[in-house]
């Protein structure tokens, strides 16, 4: 495959004879257009219609958007159509490349599952039962929260409850 090529406007994907652009260039395109058009994921999130949690994930590569809402991400980002029909493929979820991540930002959620991954388990089975927190019936927030010693960052997890059945 072409090794990806930022075009100025229209932020493309040199194909090189390539069939189709994967995810991962896609994403790659998707955060070039974002950066040189100076465009937020609040404004992406608003063009596709759809919570910006699941705007940034999908044009990460982590969700397949539908026609429309591709159409509506490529056209604020100027992407080329083999960019655009990248948006919309299943994905292969999991963008994690090392074991224990290694961004200091991704490492914290690492950190925090390891130290109170046990505490969320038990208070789930107590209040809920014998089950999990759905990831794929899921969804989640991230606030900014005033504080005078510092402001917060606030994020939500909301999933559903999936009793294990026997």
């Amino acid at each position: 495959m072409g090794v990806p090529v930022w075009q100025g406007r229209g932020f493309g994907v040199d194909l090189e004879g390539a069939e189709m652009v994967s995810k991962q260039e896609a994403a790659a395109a998707v955060r070039a257009a974002k950066g040189a058009l100076g465009i937020s994921w609040a404004q992406l999130a608003e063009a596709v219609g759809r919570p910006v949690a699941w705007t940034t994930s999908a044009l990460l590569g982590q969700q397949p958007m539908s026609e429309a809402e591709a159409d509506a991400a490529a056209n604020l980002l100027d992407l080329d159509a083999e960019v655009t029909a990248a948006l919309r493929l299943q994905p292969t979820r999991g963008a994690l490349d090392d074991v224990v991540p290694t961004d200091p930002t991704i490492y914290r959620f690492y950190e925090i599952v390891q130290v109170y991954g046990p505490t969320l388990k038990e208070l789930i089975h107590e209040e809920f039962g014998d089950g999990i927190m759905s990831a794929i019936n899921f969804r989640f927030d991230v606030q900014r929260v005033p504080d005078p010693a510092g402001d917060r960052v606030v994020v939500t997890l909301d999933g559903k409850f999936l009793p294990y059945q026997w």
